[in-house]
């Protein structure tokens, strides 16, 4: 079985791009944040839809879709500030909120050091913005981020 390209067919040619040490400063920026906007753009189409109907300019119905339910962005501090604008790009006035964790030097166990998330977070899907995000594990020994029964 040929392995998971979430990025698509333009996943190895950009990744090789900012891998390679002779990618200049600007080309890297540039193909970083071409990444994170896919990477985003795959996370919305996990999202659920509903059916809806518009009228077009021209006065014709056109059926698309829409996300059901509202969207808010958790940046992991530092390092998820980096997908915000691609988050931003692809949702206007989409609502962010942050988190600080970093493990405990006693005891190794992930430690909340900062949060600031919208109210209403319970009640919208979150797309975790962390670019070096492995498995999430530390995330979920804390509340707000149990996954629902």
């Amino acid at each position: 079985m040929a392995p998971s390209r979430p990025l698509g067919p333009l996943g190895p040619p950009l990744s090789r791009i900012i891998r390679n040490k002779e990618t200049q400063r600007g080309d890297f920026i540039f193909y970083s944040n071409r990444i994170i906007r896919l990477l985003v753009e795959e996370g919305l189409n996990h999202l659920p839809t509903i059916e809806q109907t518009v009228t077009t300019p021209v006065g014709r119905p056109y059926d698309g879709l829409s996300f059901q339910g509202k969207i808010c962005g958790v940046s992991i501090m530092r390092a998820g500030e980096a997908m915000e604008q691609g988050l931003r790009e692809c949702c206007r006035s989409v609502r962010i909120g942050k988190i600080l964790i970093q493990r405990d030097e006693e005891t190794s166990q992930p430690k909340l050091f900062y949060d600031k998330l919208p109210d209403d977070i319970a009640d919208r899907w979150v797309l975790l913005l962390d670019p070096m995000l492995a498995t999430g594990e530390d995330l979920c020994h804390f509340h707000a981020f149990q996954p629902a029964n």
